[in-house]
């Protein structure tokens, strides 16, 4: 049966690709392989793939939580990788974020029907469309306001999320009208994190850690480098390159335990009083993926086995195939869960 397997595997991937000139073959060879016995074990042989460091949780309806790791938390140190780590979540942040757009629409405290023009009226004239590009928009990636990494100054010399960020969209045009396509774009949330900070009239982080973080008992999740020991983050590496990127300020940090608890209520609608989940189900999606230079993650939840999967790997490369490579080892791991 596996080898049955197996066969059809490569002729679906021939199929489709149509050609062996461009297959790319570490590709095939990481689809192909046959699938081990244990999550532990397909840990370890992402590291064959070079990968430095691999952290995987899994929460399984009724089984204890388990968390596999494999390779590097600091590979010039030599410290093994470990399972309380705090990662870089990137763009997972952008559930948090989301979720607490949700809880203040249910408070009253703002609207999605409401404007970036009528929030950030210093924004006409400066973002197209400004007075058409509504909250419920921004949170979707509807807006058609440019991510600001698309502008070849963000890789010169890389901003924080902050003004630099926001005057780099600000230089670009409209990807289009408001509505009338989808682009994902980081610029949105970085705008919706400061109509939490005018709504709330605090920092956003606050809010967040207030809404979600504390009554969820997530404890090591945070919002910034500046509140954890340095020691603690997992190395961040970049091929080609023997930086560490790990002291780079670059937004929210978790724990795969932390972000595994998060999704696991995110999805079972725990995390939400009443009226709120209604609210997110209509403007976000209930997993995410990460990346940035020296952080890739995925947090997706399966409502066929109940199960939580998260997966940390800490070498990026965008010219290749890493986070080609990350999908696959992940999609592995899934179904070792499901077996």
């Amino acid at each position: 049966m596996k080898r049955t397997k197996l066969i059809l595997r490569i002729v679906f991937i021939l199929a489709s690709i149509g050609s062996l000139t461009f297959v790319p073959w570490i590709l095939v060879k990481a689809w192909i392989l046959p699938l081990p016995d244990t999550v532990q074990e397909q840990v370890n042989e992402a590291i064959d793939y070079d990968f430095d460091g691999m952290v995987v949780y899994v929460d399984k309806a009724g089984q204890s939580p388990a968390l596999y790791t494999a390779g590097w938390h600091d590979r010039e140190k030599k410290i093994p990788a470990r399972p309380d780590a705090l990662f870089k979540i990137a763009s997972i942040g952008k559930l948090y974020v989301a979720v607490a757009i949700a809880k203040l629409a249910n408070d009253k405290r703002l609207s999605l029907d409401n404007t970036l023009a009528d929030y950030f009226p210093e924004l006409v004239g400066k973002i197209e469309f400004a007075e058409r590009i509504t909250l419920r928009l921004m949170v979707q990636h509807r807006s058609g306001i440019p991510n600001f990494i698309d502008n070849p100054a963000y890789w010169e010399n890389r901003p924080n999320f902050n003004k630099e960020a926001l005057e780099l969209a600000i230089e670009m045009p409209a990807s289009f009208e408001p509505g009338d396509d989808y682009e994902y774009s980081n610029t949105n949330y970085l705008l919706l994190t400061q109509i939490i900070d005018k709504v709330v009239g605090y920092n956003h982080n606050q809010f967040i850690k207030e809404e979600i973080l504390i009554p969820l008992g997530l404890n090591n999740t945070f919002a910034s480098l500046r509140e954890v020991n340095i020691d603690d983050v997992m190395s961040g590496y970049y091929v080609g390159e023997e930086h560490d990127f790990k002291t780079e300020e670059q937004g929210m940090l978790a724990t795969a335990a932390d972000v595994g608890t998060f999704l696991r209520a995110l999805n079972d609608g725990s995390l939400f009083e009443e009226g709120e989940q209604e609210i997110y189900s209509s403007i976000y999606v209930y997993e995410h993926t990460g990346l940035i230079v020296g952080y890739q993650s995925i947090a997706k939840y399966f409502k066929d086995i109940d199960t939580v999967v998260i997966q940390f790997n800490n070498t990026t490369n965008f010219d290749g195939y890493d986070w080609n490579l990350a999908e696959i080892m992940y999609s592995r791991i899934v179904k070792i869960v499901r077996d």
